[in-house]
């Protein structure tokens, strides 16, 4: 048997021998992928942010009692038992990583991104976060102070970036439009007002 070069033509060929070898139901599948495509992911994550920044009374709670404030939208589950969640302001940067392996607020964000995995990512954003920043094109002023959080098994995070200007009167579903996976770890910024008119 030759085994596909390439990542996406390898997992159908193992679906379809996993499938008739009756070791995997395809429906089961289906439901698997149509649930992290639409009820897990970073789109659960980007409501959460555009109701902090819409409601400030949602967004106090949500920074005092992370967990219960996410859960109150309906997110909760296996790695988000405890969430901490911190925000982005002028004056301070947060950024996430987990040191020891991969551990990540799954309810609010999804599967994490394989550079979150890599060793690269784990050990230099500890030491040298502004570099690691910038290489994801987040170039921050100097007086801004960067904070590097270390997810684990027993507490993940999740960030609140700042909402970018021109959003007033935007409604929660406008702004989550504008929230990224990335600026919810701390590794990017929320797309710009003028990007979601287009």
């Amino acid at each position: 048997m030759t085994v596909p070069s390439d990542p996406e033509s390898r997992v159908k060929a193992l679906e379809q021998v996993l499938v008739e070898k009756g070791y995997v139901d395809p429906a089961a599948l289906d439901a698997i992928a149509e649930a992290y495509e639409h009820n897990v992911g970073p789109r659960n994550g980007a409501r959460v942010v555009a109701r902090a920044w819409c409601d400030p009374g949602y967004r106090k709670w949500l920074l005092e009692d992370g967990t219960a404030a996410i859960a109150e939208l309906g997110y909760s589950g296996r790695g988000g038992e405890t969430i901490r969640v911190v925000e982005n302001t002028p004056q301070v940067h947060n950024v996430i990583v987990c040191t020891l392996c991969s551990c990540y607020p799954w309810p609010v964000l999804g599967l994490p991104p394989s550079w979150y995995k890599s060793p690269a990512y784990r050990s230099r954003v500890v030491v040298d976060p502004r570099s690691v920043l910038s290489e994801f094109g987040v170039d921050l002023p100097a007086d801004t102070e960067v904070r590097v959080w270390d997810s684990t098994s027993e507490i993940r995070y999740l960030v609140v970036p700042m909402r970018p200007p021109g959003t007033d009167g935007w409604s929660e579903e406008d702004l989550a439009r504008l929230v990224t996976r990335n600026s919810m770890i701390g590794t990017g910024l929320p797309n710009p007002a003028e990007e979601s008119m287009r």
